[in-house]
């Protein structure tokens, strides 16, 4: 089993194996290209050799810093803010209409909790799987092996350490559902965008 193979798995691995230097080394190639700000509206042309998938319409603001780029899959209509940080040694998949504010960090990378273990230099990652029609505020931090489910509010500064199920709010460090997203929810805003129509029209 090779060490690609090994982080894909979840397993123990060395991250300094030729084969993922040459990886990673052609993803910081092309995030230099990505942002740079002389590349600015060619920057989005790099993504689908960047990313494993992108779907129709997504934009992302410069800076973007990421591992490999290559284990990393997102759906249609994606923002991204500035200063996304995606580790992805393990896969990331994110889905379609999601929302992510500045400063937000996806990490699959993970460690030996012991020192002994950890001084190997062998690491190991977690998948990390985001539904759709979710919002990460600002200064998110999703940590390894995390789902979060269908149409779900992040507030900002949290930290997910644990699964967050769909259709609700989580906020805080550990991130912890604070309540479910209702009708009147929806509601509120459909009348708010309603509203918003009927003046501009």
């Amino acid at each position: 089993m090779t060490e690609k193979e090994r982080m894909l798995e979840g397993l123990l691995y060395r991250a300094s194996d030729k084969e993922l230097q040459q990886m990673h080394k052609e993803a910081q190639e092309r995030l230099v290209y990505f942002n740079n700000p002389e590349n600015y509206n060619k920057r989005l042309l790099i993504l689908p050799e960047l990313l494993a998938k992108v779907g129709t319409n997504c934009y992302i603001e410069p800076p973007l810093r990421m591992d490999y780029g290559i284990n990393t899959y997102i759906g249609d209509n994606f923002y991204a803010n500035f200063d996304l940080i995606i580790l992805d040694v393990a896969r990331v998949y994110i889905g379609s209409n999601v929302f992510i504010g500045p400063r937000v960090s996806l990490l699959t990378a993970g460690h030996p909790s012991t020192s002994k273990a950890r001084n190997t230099g062998l690491e190991f990652g977690k998948e990390i799987h985001i539904g759709s029609n979710v919002w990460l505020g600002g200064n998110v931090v999703v940590n390894p092996g995390v789902t979060i489910g269908d149409n779900v509010v992040i507030g900002s500064g949290s930290v997910v350490t644990k699964d967050i199920p769909s259709n609700v709010i989580a906020v805080g460090n550990p991130c912890h559902v604070l309540r479910p997203l209702t009708t009147a929810d929806e509601n509120y805003w459909n009348n708010l965008v309603q509203e918003y129509i009927a003046k501009r029209e």
